[in-house]
């Protein structure tokens, strides 16, 4: 290679370092009956129209969505990187359909709402989660009991299975954020918990739980006060009290859903977990099989679309090969990751002698969120690569 395409390619590069690729988005809409997010990897968007712009904005909302509810964590589309691949939210899309929901305002008069409805790919959105370091709550999730009692000014009451229009807000909240919420049956035995609830007597209400599985409890008491209500909550797991707290506000509706978000918060910091990354750092990276200007400035604008890529600087350029200095988010693992399955780099520690690509080991353990401890990965990942 001459110096003048190495002039070229190191010109090119250097002017794209700021830029962001964004790909077209695919998706094949999915016929069906009633459509509903069934599932973590499915998301409900409320939409203006049908139009391909609202669709791919809503296609990256749904995407914040579904990483919300796979970690557990609201404020996980905030993560570093993820901002980026909202941007090319559609390429995870598998399927979509259209929803139209009646609702009646408080003076009776009907009005309507068109919902988009999105499935993705649940292995693409796993394999995102692991190489940015997302946090990952693991299936299957389990089910608590709610136990709210709630006085109005005439004497608490339980909300049990009848009442179950009471606590529907608590109830979808909590499918908003990846798990559900189960009511007691509300029997004559039940009811006398009402008290247990009120003096925050937990092991009375676990006692009380025993037929239910698993020993969970989100335990809340809903009262009026000063120009409003209070929701006093507790969350216990296997009898142990994992989060209290107390909410205030004017709509009963909203202070009552706060429960799941707590909960939510409460069970994610327990059992999330986050998959054995690098920390994040600069890395010379080599690339090989570099035969024109053109293998450069396809490399370049491909490193400038992942994710885990922050930055990119060139530091020196030979024959066919070029070594760069990538800011990585998560390390020289994160970039194995994200890169494998792709149809440009191979790592070279990958390949036969024959020069086929053959498999890489599988990704290293899993650990537990509040694990600080260093753990080694089945093998290093690679630090040069081939460019196909």
């Amino acid at each position: 290679m001459t110096g003048a395409i190495r002039m070229v390619f190191l010109a090119t590069i250097v002017a794209i370092a700021t830029l962001a690729w964004c790909g077209d988005a695919h998706a094949q809409r999915v016929e069906g009956d009633r459509a509903r997010a069934e599932d973590v990897y499915t998301a409900e968007v409320v939409v203006r129209g049908q139009g391909e712009d609202e669709r791919q904005s809503a296609f990256a909302r749904g995407l914040a969505q579904v990483l919300g509810k796979l970690s557990g964590d609201r404020e996980a589309a905030s993560q570093p990187g993820v901002r980026r691949e909202l941007r090319r939210a559609g390429d995870y899309v598998t399927g979509y359909d259209y929803r139209q929901d009646e609702t009646v305002t408080s003076s009776g008069s009907p009005t309507y709402r068109t919902v988009l409805v999105v499935q993705y790919d649940d292995t693409s959105v796993d394999a995102l989660a692991g190489t940015l370091g997302i946090p990952v709550w693991p299936q299957p999730r389990p089910k608590p009991v709610l136990w709210l009692a709630i006085d109005d000014g005439s004497g608490p009451r339980l909300v049990g299975l009848q009442q179950s229009n009471v606590a529907r807000s608590v109830l979808n909240r909590a499918i908003e954020r990846g798990y559900r919420l189960g009511l007691p049956s509300g029997s004559a035995a039940e009811q006398a918990v009402v008290g247990a609830i009120w003096r925050g007597d937990t092991a009375a209400v676990a006692r009380a739980s025993a037929r239910y599985s698993p020993p969970m409890q989100l335990i809340g008491k809903l009262r009026r006060g000063e120009g409003g209500w209070v929701a006093d909550w507790t969350f216990v797991d296997r009898g142990r009290v994992l989060a209290n707290w107390s909410e205030t506000g004017v709509d009963a509706r909203q202070v009552i859903a706060t429960g799941a978000d707590g909960a939510a918060d409460a069970l994610t910091r327990r059992y999330a977990k986050r998959s054995a990354v690098g920390p994040a750092g600069r890395h010379a990276v080599t690339f090989q099989g570099l035969d024109s200007a053109d293998d450069y400035i396809r490399l370049s604008g491909y490193l400038q679309g992942l994710a885990v890529v922050r930055g990119i600087t060139p530091l020196k350029a030979t024959e066919d090969q070029v070594v760069l200095e990538l800011d990585l988010l998560t390390g020289l693992e994160g970039l194995k990751r994200m890169t494998e399955g792709g149809d440009l780099l191979v790592p070279v520690a990958a390949l036969t002698p024959d020069g086929l690509p053959e498999p890489l080991p599988p990704p290293g353990p899993v650990l537990p969120a509040d694990d600080d401890a260093d753990v080694e990965s089945t093998s290093p990942p690679p630090s040069t690569y081939r460019v196909r």
